[in-house]
């Protein structure tokens, strides 16, 4: 077993702070007494030796599910060693829950995978030795060598290798975007490169969460069928529990439970952190849900009860507050017609087209006009707030707040302008204008730092040290419009 020195020589700040054979006591010691510089440095100097060993066990992982596969019967590895199958041996050896074990063992499968060209690949020996033969059996010079089928995830497993993903990230992207239909590999493949650049800014869940739109969105075909597979799943059940507590499950079809969620966010907003320039009569009515002593939780539940006793004539304004409960889509329409599925303004969740259309049948639309990068145009500076014509522009082109790893929806985001009203004579047009949740927006101007922005480029962060940081649009709605290098190509199947 490997000792605290040797684990922290690997570790450039911690390497020779604690002498040979130091106890757990001592590395804590030693940790405590850093100042805060070296705190995060020590820290992001684990975080890299931890992908290298994450790599390795899932080598290790995705080689014992090989050798424990359902044909090898009893007589498979993990078999061997009492165990059903592999993820069952994994989680034993390293303690880990059943759901990480089982990732392991996918992100391991993946890197053994056959067909990326550099010979990475498992078991297969002795076909491309078959294959050698052949060809210098040819005898005539040439290199008429049959090319080595590369897989449309091969972008993931080589930045995986390279350190550029964690394991997490390589699972929640190849989750996301499912196995592409056949003649979609090239979209996919190209998604997946996207997806790799976005996973420095994102989480984990973000990128679970944008790879599964970027597919609805190249496919919508296949979201609508899966929509309709998740619809035909919704559910609701209650039972007692041995407690004599009643309780309920609920399984939402993507509707519903993007309905669902707008309610309760436009009730809690001012507890979950929502904007904070309203007027005098929500001011008041946030601190007073601010100093309910009721939780969340609680608070939610007293909701559900009041909407299904009052029903759907409740009066919204006394419920919601100024903004009414409810689901705004973001469609693009082209002088061809309406392009593709909708896209939910918060948590850009996809819906397939035929709900866009029965829900402009039902609440009508508002129209919009933006460039090729998302930009909605401009109203000049009659007005120092952002009016709400704006606001919806600003989450078409932003989706949310545009903080790096920050995943705080449109909905919940105050519009900051990068001009000064002021001091800068700044206009409030929505080319210079970005959505920032509460605290970043508080983040931004408590630290002196500034965001400055060239023509249609991103916006960029500067910190009071000098650092540049992009603060790039979320990866789906780029999708939605034309400015990615190379463009992404929709599927469509054949006829």
């Amino acid at each position: 077993m490997a000792s605290f020195d040797a684990i922290t020589a690997l570790i450039p700040t911690l390497s020779g702070r604690v002498a040979v054979g130091a106890s757990a006591a001592d590395v804590q010691a030693m940790i405590v007494g850093l100042d805060d510089a070296g705190l995060v440095s020590a820290f992001g100097e684990t975080a890299e030796l931890s992908v290298l060993v994450e790599q390795v066990q899932a080598i290790l992982a995705g080689v014992i599910h090989a050798r424990s596969s359902w044909q090898a019967g009893h007589a498979g590895l993990a078999q061997g060693l009492g165990h059903r199958n592999a993820a069952s041996l994994v989680q034993e050896l390293s303690g880990v829950s059943k759901a990480e074990a089982s990732r392991q063992v996918r992100v391991g499968d993946a890197l053994l995978e056959e067909g990326a060209g550099d010979g990475a690949g498992g078991g297969a020996s002795g076909d491309a030795g078959a294959a050698d033969d052949t060809a210098s059996d040819a005898g005539d010079g040439s290199e008429d060598v049959t090319p080595v089928s590369v897989p449309w995830h091969e972008p993931l497993r080589a930045a995986l290798r390279a350190g550029r993903l964690t394991s997490a990230q390589f699972d929640a992207i190849r989750l996301g975007l499912g196995e592409p239909p056949a003649g979609a590999e090239d979209a996919w493949s190209t998604a997946a490169a996207q997806l790799v650049e976005e996973a420095a800014r994102r989480t984990v869940e973000e990128l679970l969460a944008h790879a599964r739109c970027v597919r609805d969105v190249l496919d919508p075909v296949g979201a609508e069928q899966r929509s309709q597979a998740r619809f035909e799943r919704r559910a609701f059940r209650t039972w007692l529990d041995q407690d004599g507590i009643r309780r309920g499950s609920i399984a939402f079809d993507d509707e519903g439970g993007v309905f669902l969620e707008s309610v309760f966010a436009a009730a809690l907003r001012p507890r979950r952190g929502g904007p904070r320039f309203v007027d005098e009569d929500e001011k008041t009515a946030a601190a007073d849900l601010a100093a309910d002593t009721r939780t969340n939780d609680q608070l939610g539940y007293d909701l559900l009860l009041d909407i299904v006793r009052a029903g759907v004539l409740a009066d919204a304004a006394s419920v919601f507050g100024t903004r009414q409960a409810g689901i705004r889509l973001v469609q693009t329409i082209t002088p061809g017609g309406v392009f593709g599925p909708a896209v939910t303004e918060d948590g850009l969740t996809v819906l397939p087209a035929h709900v866009a259309d029965r829900r402009r049948c039902e609440t009508g639309t508002i129209t919009l006009t933006v460039d090729a990068w998302g930009n909605p145009l401009d109203v000049g500076r009659e007005h120092r707030l952002s009016t709400p014509r704006q606001r919806i522009g600003l989450a078409i082109r932003d989706g949310g707040c545009r903080w790096p790893g920050c995943d705080r929806p449109a909905s919940y985001c105050e519009a900051h302008h990068i001009d000064e009203w002021h001091r800068d004579h700044g206009h409030t047009n929505t080319d210079r204008g970005i959505l920032l949740c509460r605290f970043h927006h508080t983040e931004l101007h408590h630290n002196g730092w500034r965001i400055t922005r060239h023509a249609a480029g991103d916006f960029i962060l500067h910190t009071a040290d000098g650092t540049e940081i992009p603060l790039t649009r979320r990866l789906p709605l780029r999708y939605l419009f034309t400015d990615i290098d190379p463009p992404p190509k929709r599927f469509r199947p054949a006829a």
